[in-house]
């Protein structure tokens, strides 16, 4: 089977040749790109994502007993086998079983009953690109198990089950944007995400933008621990001011007792409070057109990012002023996800992407000589059956 197929071509692939048969079906679920609203999400806070053209699928077939078992096409079809019946537990030796298997140990434990499965897994997602290929694993897994077993759980109840494996079983304390895009997104469409709420907000993207996706080539190291640090620092400085969480707290409060603070937790709480702010007028830009107003605001979060957050890293830093030089003052550009490497997001005019395209080929290498990978994505749907 070419690597480049079809993530559901791959799927079907490596489930025959497994399995010995054709899967009965199959589900797919996307990966997102955040436009602007970083490390906001557990800290109850506003998110700007969409859902991208990047999927992983899952196809497969039920099983009349309690086994589940699970081939990797992207990883050498290699195989993972387990019990519903017995306790589920993380494997110390390979990573990705762990995203299968703590998404069936978390559906479990909010009550749901189903059976086994055989499962192939396959996905052009990149790993480690800050594009959330974990989530979207997560989120495809529950959505075959709810088509599979005819599961009654609700988009929302699968993004809360991928967080909860995320977050328990994986144990990256992440907050809840990513799955809940990867099961609630809506074609051409961002959504405004309230992470205390769930309530999301669909915001048409302009017609004439470019939502470009640059991969730096640099992958991300220490994501997790370094992740699951800013969270403590994000939530010690709100137990110091007495509220729930950082989406509670005033700039003013911020800005004239800051000193009381350490002042690296200050710096952080001061990224996640502006960066709120930010996020809630992007939004108003977006639905509005203004790439003017929408690429200082990215540029905002980007420095914000950089010395308050400090989660990019020098070639990042080098890829966002390369775009902002190339595409001027209709658009914006700044790094996505998690941080420490991965991807920059660009919002740009259609008619300039050739343009900026090239000047990221020409300006720009990662530490290692590579050239970035440049990719324009579509607003795409969350997660559903795949065919």
């Amino acid at each position: 089977m070419p690597d480049q197929a079809s993530p559901l071509a791959r799927a079907r692939h490596a489930f025959t040749a497994s399995f010995g048969t054709a899967p009965a079906s199959a589900a797919r679920a996307p990966g997102r790109v955040n436009l602007i609203g970083e490390h906001t999400d557990y800290n109850d806070g506003f998110v700007l994502p969409c859902a991208i053209d990047f999927h992983t699928v899952v196809a497969g077939s039920p099983r009349t007993d309690q086994r589940v078992r699970v081939v990797a096409a992207d990883f050498d079809h290699e195989l993972d086998e387990f019990s519903l019946d017995e306790e589920i537990v993380p494997r110390a030796d390979a990573r990705w079983p762990n995203y299968v298997r703590g998404m069936l140990r978390h559906l479990q434990a909010r009550g749901h009953v189903f059976g086994g499965a055989d499962i192939a897994i396959a996905g052009n997602v990149p790993g480690g690109s800050g594009l959330s290929s974990s989530a979207a694993l997560e989120v495809a897994v529950g959505q075959f198990f709810r088509q599979a077993h005819a599961m009654a759980i609700t988009p929302t109840e699968i993004a809360l089950t991928g967080q909860q494996a995320e977050n328990r079983f994986v144990g990256c304390n992440c907050g809840i944007m990513d799955q809940l895009i990867s099961a609630r997104g809506e074609a051409g469409h961002a959504l405004l995400i309230d992470c205390r709420s769930l309530d999301a907000r669909a915001v048409p993207l302009p017609a004439g933008m470019a939502v470009m996706i640059v991969h730096s080539r640099v992958r991300r190291g220490l994501v997790d621990s370094e992740y699951n640090t800013r969270r403590a620092q994000c939530e010690a400085a709100a137990r110091h001011f007495g509220v729930p969480a950082l989406r509670d707290l005033a700039l003013s409060t911020l800005e004239s007792r800051g000193q009381e603070l350490d002042p690296m937790v200050l710096r952080r709480a001061r990224h996640v409070v502006t960066e709120n702010q930010r996020t809630l007028d992007a939004c108003e830009a977006l639905a509005g057109g203004d790439l003017v107003r929408l690429g200082h605001l990215m540029a905002q979060s980007h420095a914000s990012m950089r010395h308050d957050f400090e989660i990019t890293v020098p070639a990042i830093d080098r890829l966002v002023e390369i775009l902002r030089g190339a595409i001027g003052a209709e658009g914006g550009a700044r790094m996505t996800g998690g941080g420490f490497g991965g991807c920059v997001v660009a919002l740009l005019p259609a008619s300039r992407v050739a343009q900026v395209a090239a000047a990221v080929g020409a300006e720009y290498r990662s530490p290692e000589g590579e050239m970035a990978q440049v990719h324009i994505c579509n607003a795409a749907a969350g997660a559903g059956p795949a065919a």
